[in-house]
């Protein structure tokens, strides 16, 4: 199998059906080799020794080129090469992902007194992933989120009780927070824009989250996950939040906007494993 390599993706993902083509020195076509549904190509022809130009080719992926030599042997082994998302973007395998809490975290940040910040955050959502099959179309792909209010955490339960109460959260009457995604927007090569629309105390608005792709790999339990970092900034008067009490010089105690901080671990499928 003189001619051999492995298309993957950043993250080793196999690209099925890639076509390698390899040319001469004056660019006339020596052979074409597509890839299988592992990403491995082998093709049997016997190559001169000398340089050539490898173009690799998919549906969907940047095409790329390198030079590669075949020694005396007429071996071209290309080995692993790696293919980008096309416009550069990359996101996880397509097909469904599943919100792990246990491995997520959901908080909220504001500004205290003007001088600190107090952290909160909520310990029981849930929620699912979409990725859009076609990479090409990325902007298919869908998010989901559901919270619950009560579960709200800052470390001190008199402050906890007062957000859930109807200055804040209002937990008894609008007992979830929900968040349903309606597109993406591409920002950098790991990088992305979500539009959506944020359910909060009755009132939705929308919301965009400035999301990072941190990868994919596999875990102990023999799933494969994803890692998403996410942030947003919300004005709690949009969300009839109006609460407040001044202090001295002016100083609001508790400031008007929060920062929402997101890490999420998803798992590949439908469901959690059991760990």
């Amino acid at each position: 199998m003189p001619l051999s390599a492995r298309i993957r993706t950043r993250d080793d993902w196999a690209v099925p059906h890639a076509v390698v083509t390899v040319t001469d020195p004056s660019g006339y076509q020596i052979c074409r080799a597509e890839a299988d549904d592992e990403g491995a190509v082998g093709d049997p022809v016997t190559l001169p020794p000398g340089p050539y130009t490898v173009i690799v080719t998919a549906i969907g992926y940047t095409p790329t080129a390198a030079t590669a030599i075949v020694t005396a042997s007429g071996r071209a082994e290309l080995g692993r090469i790696v293919l980008t998302r096309q416009g550069g973007t990359e996101l996880p395998p397509p097909g469904p992902w599943t919100i792990d809490p246990a491995h997520s975290s959901v908080a909220a940040i504001a500004h205290h007194l003007g001088i600190s910040s107090v952290r909160g955050r909520f310990t029981e959502f849930r929620g699912r992933i979409e990725i859009a099959d076609n990479p090409a179309d990325p902007d298919k792909s869908r998010v989901e989120a559901v919270i619950r209010a009560s579960s709200i955490d800052t470390g001190n339960t008199l402050r906890d009780d007062h957000l859930r109460s109807p200055d804040f959260l209002d937990a008894e009457r609008h007992p979830h927070l929900t968040y349903r995604s309606s597109g993406l927007t591409a920002t950098g090569t790991d990088r992305w824009t979500v539009h959506g629309d944020l359910g909060m105390r009755g009132v939705q608005r929308p919301v965009d989250l400035d999301l990072s792709y941190l990868g994919t790999g596999p875990d102990p339990w023999g799933g494969v996950r994803a890692a998403f970092h996410a942030t947003a900034e919300l004005r709690r008067e949009d969300f009839a939040m109006n609460y407040n009490q001044v202090v001295q010089a002016g100083i609001a105690a508790i400031g008007t906007t929060l920062r929402v901080e997101l890490d999420i671990q998803a798992v590949q499928g439908e469901s959690l494993p059991q760990v």
